[in-house]
């Protein structure tokens, strides 16, 4: 098993190449669950439009987790605005969890004890709230526990993390050397 350099993966982590289309910072991690995190958040931006937001933390204990199955685990939010169609669909909790699992596989990340739930939130204000606009959401809460054997291996999760956090604003990830159509709720003008 590899010996863990948290700060290595730390550093890969903060200083990894995102998509341009994904906003990525270091933001401050839980210091109570485990004796080494990082933590960061992401914005989905397009055109100047915010679509969507997401946190990835990697949390390490040595000593290991009875509930991680191992000495790592990775724990992601991802929430978006969806189309009404889509928040109601009852089928997005399948759809949204199949873009983690797909992405993982995609990417080759070696991982297990896989665990989460999608939320739909479909809010209509009624009353003195009725001139607020209607919104739709579904929020992805997940976490995995990677099968590390180089630093090198976090790469294939943090890419699968970016590509949750495309897929859930509707866009499809393709290499920044390739032009994207914009989503369809980008502002066009």
């Amino acid at each position: 098993m590899y010996p863990v350099d948290c700060e290595e993966l730390r550093s890969r982590i903060v200083t990894y190449s995102w998509s341009s289309m994904l906003e990525v910072r270091e933001i401050p991690a839980p210091t109570r669950i485990s004796p080494f995190s990082v933590a960061i958040e992401g914005s989905v931006v397009v055109n100047g439009d915010d679509l969507g937001s997401g946190r990835l933390i990697l949390l390490h204990n040595p000593a290991g987790s009875e509930a991680w199955q191992g000495t790592s685990r990775f724990v992601a939010m991802v929430r978006a605005e969806v189309d009404p169609s889509m928040a109601s669909d009852p089928l997005v909790g399948n759809v949204a969890w199949s873009w983690l699992i797909d992405s993982l596989n995609t990417h080759h990340a070696s991982y297990h004890a896989e665990a989460g739930t999608v939320t739909s939130v479909v809010s209509r204000p009624f009353g003195q709230l009725g001139a607020d606009p209607e919104s739709n959401h579904i929020e992805v809460r997940a976490s995995w526990t990677p099968n590390l054997s180089s630093a090198e291996d976090i790469d294939s999760h943090l890419e699968s993390w970016s590509d949750l956090c495309l897929f859930s604003c509707g866009i499809s990830p393709i290499p920044d050397e390739i032009a994207p159509l914009p989503p369809r709720r980008a502002n066009l003008g």
